[in-house]
C-alpha cells in the first residue's frame, strides 16, 4: 500500500493523458490556442478539467460560479457538462482575454449557459448575494487573483447551497507554500486560505495533489 500519492513523471503524466483523457476537440483547440498565450501558466490542466466536468455531473449541478475565466477552458468544461437549462456566472476583469473564452463558448453551442461579468469578482458576488443568490449554487471554481482567494472563498460560502462544492485552484503554489519565511502575497494568502480551511467545520474538506493542488469543499 502506497503511504503517500505517485510521483509523475513526464512520461507516466502521458499515459494518463492517454488512457483517460476525454477531451473534446473544441476543448483541445482551445487549449493549444492557449498553450501560445503569454500567461499560459494560468491555463489549468486538461485532466483537472475533466475532473470539475465530473464533479458537476455527480451532484447533478444547474447553477455554477466561477472566479478567474482566463481564456475559458475550465468554463467550458463546466458549460460543457451542464444539463440544457444550466447556467455558469463567470467573473473576469480581462475583456481582451475572455474574447477568446466567448469564441469557443459559441462554437461548442453553450455560449447561452454561460454569463460573463466582466468586473471585479468580489463586486460581482456581492451583488449577488445582495440580490438573494445565497445558497442558490450548486459549485464553484476560484482561480483568480491569490491575495483575494480567501474573499472569494467567504462569498462562495455563502453562494453555495448546502452540500455544494467549492474548488479553490492552485493551493500548493509549486511548492512555495512550504516556504515560511516568504513575502510574497500570492503564497501568504494560500499559506493562510490552507490553515483556515483545515479548521472550518462549515465544510468538508479534501486537498486533491491535481496539478497545482486543488482544495475540494463540500458546503455542510
Amino acid at each position: 500500500m502506497a503511504r503517500r500519492s505517485i510521483s509523475l513523471t513526464d512520461a507516466l503524466y502521458d499515459y494518463i493523458l492517454e488512457v483517460s483523457l476525454r477531451e473534446p476537440e473544441v476543448l483541445r483547440r482551445l487549449r493549444e490556442e492557449t498553450a501560445r498565450h503569454e500567461k499560459a501558466v494560468c491555463q489549468i490542466a486538461p485532466e483537472q478539467g475533466q475532473f470539475m466536468a465530473f464533479l458537476v455531473k455527480l451532484i447533478h449541478a444547474r447553477q455554477c460560479l466561477e472566479i478567474g475565466v482566463f481564456t475559458g477552458y475550465s468554463a467550458l468544461w463546466v458549460a460543457l457538462a451542464l444539463p440544457p437549462e444550466g447556467r455558469l456566472v463567470a467573473c473576469d476583469i480581462n475583456a481582451e482575454w475572455t474574447a477568446v473564452a466567448r469564441r469557443y463558448w459559441k462554437e461548442a453551442g453553450v455560449d447561452s449557459k454561460v454569463d460573463l461579468r466582466l468586473a471585479p469578482a468580489a463586486d460581482t458576488l456581492n451583488d449577488l448575494l445582495e440580490n438573494g443568490a445565497a445558497n442558490r449554487f450548486d459549485f464553484a471554481f476560484i482561480d483568480a487573483d491569490r491575495p483575494r482567494y480567501i474573499v472569494y472563498y467567504e462569498q462562495c460560502l455563502r453562494l453555495v447551497r448546502p452540500g455544494g462544492l467549492i474548488l479553490i485552484d492552485n493551493v500548493l503554489r509549486d511548492g512555495l507554500v512550504l516556504d515560511r519565511k516568504t513575502k510574497d502575497p500570492d503564497v501568504t494568502t494560500v499559506q493562510d486560505l490552507n490553515v483556515k480551511l483545515r479548521g472550518d467545520d462549515r465544510v468538508d474538506l479534501s486537498l486533491v495533489p491535481v496539478a497545482d493542488g486543488l482544495a475540494l469543499l463540500r458546503k455542510k
